[in-house]
């Protein structure tokens, strides 16, 4: 998984989330199909409480290159007056989203392994 330097701007700690984009935007495309960049932004804020909030100037340019690696693939669609790009997971995608599930959930089991250390009798 690429480390993709990105900006939360709700929680202080955004250095805390580098990193963190890619599985997020990759999971939310596997869970509700076909969605737009506003889409994204607001469905990450809603689940969240409002405690993430994705700049579009870190969520674009990652869905620029998740589309120049054939990850999503993009239909341009107008509504009412406007021309509205969706983002899809391409077979390659789904693949991608799996792997990248399994590395963010190994990556949490370890901080967790520092955040809770078990007590180990020597």
């Amino acid at each position: 998984m690429h480390c993709l330097v990105m900006y939360f701007c709700a929680m202080q700690k955004s250095s805390l989330y580098k990193g963190c984009l890619e599985p997020i935007v990759l999971r939310l495309l596997k869970d509700n199909g076909r969605m737009y960049g506003y889409s994204i932004t607001q469905k990450v804020k809603e689940i969240t409480k409002g405690e993430l909030q994705i700049t579009e100037g870190a969520l674009y340019p990652l869905l620029h290159k998740l589309e120049a690696e054939g990850i999503v693939e993009t239909a341009v669609e107008s509504v009412g007056n406007r021309m509205r790009k969706y983002y899809t997971l391409t077979k390659a995608g789904t693949k991608q989203t799996q792997a990248a599930m399994e590395e963010l959930q190994a990556f949490m089991e370890s901080l967790n392994l520092i955040i809770n250390p078990k007590t180990t009798i020597a």
